[in-house]
C-alpha cells in the first residue's frame, strides 16, 4: 500500500510506517532574500508558474519599441533621421544583453523579456505581503491591468516607491532579532529587473575574494579558499564583524560608486528612491536616511558594490581574505599582525565608508576557536572543516521542536518529517572532514527516537511486554521497566538498543548524518 505525496512515498512495511525518498525532485532550494519570511498560511500556496507572459509586458511599450525598432525623429531640414536605439546602446552582456551602464538602460531593465523573468523570479520566490496586502498570486492580474501606468512612471522617472513593512526575525544563534523590510510584490519584481540589468556590469568587477550572492559562487568556496590560506601557514585570523551593517550603510557614499559604472540619471534616481523607501511599523511610516535594509532583491548587490572597496584594499595590501556579504575574515601569519590590521582596518571602514566595526564580536584568534559561515577548523596541519559546535547545537534545536510533536503519533510519520531537515543539513556541511561529530549526532537522534518509543509504551507492564516480543528475556526486561532510569536513561540501555535497533529505524526511513555525507561525497 502506498501514498505518493511530492517526492516522497510513505509505505506500509512488516516493521511499520516507512518514508521512502522517490527522487531529488523534493530537494530544497536555496532562497533569495524576498523569500525569507514565509507567506501567511492559507491559499493555494506559492505558485512555481503562471499564464503571465512576456507579451503582457510588452503591451505596455510603445509599437516601435516592442518591434525592436528605432524611432524615426524629425532631423535639420525637411528630412528625418533615425533616432539612435538608446536600448541598444546598453546591449551586449549576456542574458541581459548589458555592456556598461549606458543611458538606456532603463530601456534594457523594462524590456519585457527582462520584467517577465523577474516577475517569475518573484513568483517562485513566494514570500510575504508588503504594505499594500497584495500576494505574489495577484501580482499577475495587477500587471495585466495596470502595467502600463507603472512603465510609464518609471521611464519618466516619477515612480515612487512604496513604504516597505519592518519584520523582525531571530537571528540563527538565537542572539536578538534581525530587521528585515519587506517592499510590495510589484517594487520586488522591479527591484529583480534591476538586479538582472545590473549584476551583469557589476559582478565582473568585484575582486576575486568576494563570494556572496554572486552567480557561481557560494559559501562552499568561501570555506575552500579560507581553508587554503590556513593550510599555506597563516593561521592566524582577523575576524571583522561590521556593527549593524544593512542599517548603517551610508546613501552617498553608495550612490556615488554606483554612479561610477551607471550613467543613466533615470536608474539611479530610482536606486535612491528605494534606498530612502520608509519603513512601516505599528501603523507609522519612519524615514530612512541610511541603511539598505535586507529583504529586497538589490540589496545583496548594493552590499557587494560598497564592501567591494574593502576588498581592493586588502588586495592592494597583499593580504589574504575572504568576504561573504559583510563577514570578512583576513589570514595572517603571526597574532602581532593580526592586531595591527584590526586597527588598520577598523580606521579605514571608519574614514572610508563611514561604517563601524563591532569590537564585542570581532576578534584576533586561532581560526579553530572562531567561527565561519556555521564551519570551525581543526588545529591540523592542514586544518579541517567540521561544522562550528553552536551550529550543532542550533540543529539539535531544530530536530527536538519536530520530535516534540511525534507524541501519540506513528514513529514513522516523525521519521519522515525528519528526513529534509536531516538532508538540507547534511548538503550544507558536506565539506565537513570530521566524522566523529556526524556520529554523534546519529548516536543522539537514534536515542532521541529510542526515547519516543519508550514514552509511548507509556506503562510498565506495555514495556514488559514489547521488550519481550522483540526478543529479550522477560526477567531483563522486567528490570529494566520497573527500573528506576528515566525515559532518556532508559532508551540509551542495551535492551532499548536490541528492542529498537537501528536496521528498524533505518527500515522506517531514518536517514543517517554520515550515511547521507557518504554519499554526497561520492557524487562529487
Amino acid at each position: 500500500m502506498r501514498r505518493v505525496d511530492g517526492a516522497t512515498v510513505t509505505r506500509i512495511t512488516p516493521g511499520g510506517l516507512a518514508c521512502v525518498r522517490t527522487g531529488d525532485a523534493g530537494r530544497r532550494r536555496e532562497e533569495s532574500a524576498t523569500a525569507i519570511v514565509p507567506a501567511a498560511q492559507g491559499g493555494e500556496g506559492p505558485h512555481t508558474s503562471t499564464d503571465l507572459t512576456a507579451e503582457d509586458f510588452r503591451a505596455g511599450s510603445g509599437p516601435d519599441e516592442a518591434a525592436g525598432r528605432s524611432q524615426p525623429v524629425r532631423g535639420e531640414g525637411s528630412g528625418t533621421a533615425p533616432a539612435p536605439d538608446r536600448a541598444g546602446q546598453a546591449r551586449g552582456a549576456s542574458g541581459a544583453r548589458v555592456r556598461d551602464g549606458a543611458l538606456g538602460l532603463m530601456e534594457e531593465v523594462l524590456r519585457p523579456e527582462n520584467l517577465w523573468r523577474a516577475y517569475r523570479r518573484v513568483v517562485e520566490n513566494a514570500g510575504a505581503a508588503g504594505v499594500d496586502g497584495m500576494t505574489v498570486e495577484q501580482l499577475g492580474a495587477y500587471c495585466r491591468t495596470h502595467w502600463a501606468s507603472v512603465r510609464e512612471a518609471l521611464m519618466t522617472g516619477t515612480h515612487e516607491p512604496q513604504p516597505v513593512r519592518r519584520v523582525a526575525i531571530p537571528k540563527p544563534d538565537g542572539r536578538g532579532t534581525r530587521v528585515l523590510g519587506i517592499p510590495t510584490v510589484v517594487d520586488r519584481m522591479i527591484q529583480q529587473a534591476l538586479l538582472q540589468v545590473l549584476e551583469p556590469i557589476f559582478d565582473p568587477t568585484f575582486a576575486d575574494g568576494s563570494f556572496g550572492f554572486r552567480r557561481g559562487r557560494g559559501t562552499q568556496d568561501t570555506l575552500v579558499r579560507a581553508q587554503a590560506h590556513m593550510a599555506a601557514g597563516h593561521r592566524w585570523v582577523v575576524d571583522l564583524d561590521l556593527a549593524n551593517f544593512f542599517d548603517r550603510v551610508n546613501h552617498d557614499i553608495l550612490m556615488a560608486r554606483v554612479g561610477r559604472r551607471v550613467r543613466d540619471k533615470r536608474v539611479l534616481r530610482l536606486i535612491g528612491r528605494y534606498l530612502r523607501a520608509g519603513m512601516l511599523e505599528g501603523g507609522l511610516v519612519s524615514p530612512r536616511l541610511e541603511g539598505t535594509p535586507q529583504g529586497g532583491p538589490l540589496s545583496p548587490l548594493l552590499s557587494n558594490i560598497l564592501l567591494d572597496e574593502l576588498d581592493r584594499e586588502l588586495e592592494r595590501r597583499g593580504h589574504r581574505y575572504v568576504r561573504y556579504a559583510d563577514d570578512c575574515n583576513v589570514y595572517v601569519r603571526s597574532e602581532a599582525a593580526g592586531q595591527r590590521v584590526m586597527a588598520s582596518l577598523e580606521r579605514f571602514l571608519r574614514e572610508r565608508l563611514r561604517l563601524t566595526v563591532n569590537r564585542a564580536k570581532s576578534a584576533v584568534a586561532r581560526p579553530w576557536t572562531r567561527r565561519f559561515l556555521g564551519y570551525t577548523v581543526t588545529s591540523h596541519h592542514p586544518p579541517k572543516l567540521k561544522p562550528a559546535r553552536a551550529s550543532i547545537v542550533r540543529l539539535k534545536g531544530k530536530l527536538r521542536q519536530q520530535l516534540r510533536r511525534a507524541r501519540g503519533r506513528h514513529l514513522g510519520h516523525t521519521v519522515c518529517e525528519l528526513a529534509p531537515v536531516i538532508r538540507g543539513w547534511v548538503a550544507y556541511y558536506r565539506q565537513t572532514a570530521v566524522r566523529a561529530g556526524l556520529e554523534a549526532l546519529d548516536v543522539w537522534l537514534r536515542r532521541k527516537l529510542r526515547t519516543i518509543v519508550w514514552r509511548q509504551w507509556k506503562t510498565p507492564r506495555t514495556r514488559v511486554a514489547e521488550l519481550s516480543r522483540r526478543g529479550l528475556d522477560r526477567r531483563y526486561a522486567t528490570a529494566i521497566a520497573y527500573g528506576p532510569r528515566g525515559p532518556w536513561a532508559s532508551a540509551g540501555t542495551r535492551a532499548m538498543v536490541w528492542a529498537v535497533s537501528n536496521a528498524w529505524l533505518t527500515q522506517l526511513g531514518l536517514l543517517s548524518f554520515l550515511g547521507e555525507h557518504q554519499r554526497l561525497a561520492c557524487r562529487s
